[in-house]
């Protein structure tokens, strides 16, 4: 057990709407511009850091106390942190865990992210959940809500932004860390902001991936001579992200395709259908979702601020698309697939760490798609 004491600094967190909220700070010395939104996982803070589809917001945790497990390398899904904000009710001084390496105020520190406390975070949530998503600002260093509502005009938002283009590799590379045997599978996925989980559990299916960058060409895909083709998750407007589409469009019908959150946004669009930015988004790990085939009810882990409008896709040129899943707090697209190509795609995460695991069925569902095509 380790104990922090060093001393707390003062921090604000201002709304577009003008709301603020005075708290102390954690992490960095700073500020921040971006959109807020919440989360509301009890556990898994540290997948919720290293997820690259944060990347340009600051999150809002509602569980009340965080980071009382500390940090540990193994469970990061990316690099490093990609979001710019945290925000807790409050942070844990006291660290118990045989795994853990590190503090999370020190993890928040090293990766330059600015932090905040002592708020009330489920006020906050209620608040966007009333009135819908919204920039905000939050610093250490500047406290005044008038001086930061100027800067906040001035920081561009989530729509209509390309943020793939920050968080994806410049270079390929081969990720089969995890087989235990020879690959039954070759699988190119791109990287739209990836996470390693995904990785993972495509490596126990028995796939040998190759992670390529998102501007890769569909051309340059089947060079590769895959089995499949992986659409990974990832940040920002998926509508932006024109050159992805372009290539995802190209695919279809040539290889299998899955998809995952930003990947199953992309293929919605490459199908000729719509996306649309949802009120505050789908952020936690126990979202429930209805899957048609079964009837059955699978609590998910979510996290994304746009929807696929399966409406628009009722004059499909590559057939008849099928929603196979739907939320069933507000009835919105969760799964889709095509009749007549193989393709098929959830908006959930179904790969999540620390869970739920209620849908890990559809890594399976992959590689039989995968061995049906050859």
């Amino acid at each position: 057990m380790v104990l922090d004491t060093r001393q707390k600094e003062p921090a604000i967190l201002v709304l577009s709407d003008g709301t603020a909220y005075r708290g102390t700070g954690i992490g960095a010395q700073g500020e921040f511009f971006g959109e807020v939104c919440f989360n509301t996982s009890m556990a898994g803070y540290q997948e919720i850091l290293t997820d690259p589809s944060y990347a340009g917001q600051m999150v809002n945790m509602t569980y009340p106390l965080i980071g009382n497990y500390g940090i540990n390398p193994e469970d990061y899904e990316s690099d490093r942190i990609y979001m710019g904000g945290f925000i807790v009710r409050e942070l844990s001084r006291v660290r118990s865990n045989w795994r853990s390496s590190g503090d999370l105020d020190s993890f928040l520190r090293e990766s330059g992210v600015v932090g905040l406390e002592g708020i009330d975070t489920r006020a906050l949530t209620r608040h966007i959940r009333n009135q819908g998503a919204m920039e905000a600002a939050v610093s250490n260093i500047d406290l005044d809500p008038e001086s930061l509502l100027a800067k906040l005009e001035k920081a561009p938002g989530l729509v209509g932004r390309d943020l793939v283009r920050e968080v994806t590799i410049a270079e390929r590379y081969v990720w089969d860390r995890g087989l235990e045997s020879e690959p039954e599978f070759e699988v190119v996925a791109y990287d739209f902001g990836i996470k390693r989980n995904i990785l993972r559990l495509l490596n126990a299916r028995g796939c040998r991936v190759t992670v390529v960058p998102a501007s890769t060409t569909a051309g340059e895909v089947l060079e590769l001579e895959p089995d499949g083709v992986f659409l990974s998750n990832g940040p920002g407007d998926p509508a932006a992200v024109t050159y992805a589409i372009d290539s995802i469009r190209e695919l279809l019908g040539k290889k299998p395709i899955f998809g995952i959150c930003l990947g199953h946004q992309l293929l919605g669009l490459a199908l000729g259908g719509d996306t649309y930015k949802l009120k505050f988004g789908h952020r936690g790990a126990n979202q429930p979702v209805m899957f048609g085939d079964t009837g059955r009810v699978e609590i998910t882990a979510q996290n994304h601020g746009f929807a696929v409008d399966t409406s628009s896709l009722a004059e499909c040129r590559f057939g008849e698309v099928e929603l196979t899943h739907w939320n069933l707090n507000d009835e919105t697209s969760e799964g889709m697939r095509c009749t007549d190509v193989a393709a098929f795609s959830v908006q959930y995460h179904p790969e999540a760490s620390p869970g739920p695991h209620d849908s890990r069925y559809l890594f399976k569902q992959f590689t039989r798609a995968m061995k049906e095509w050859r």
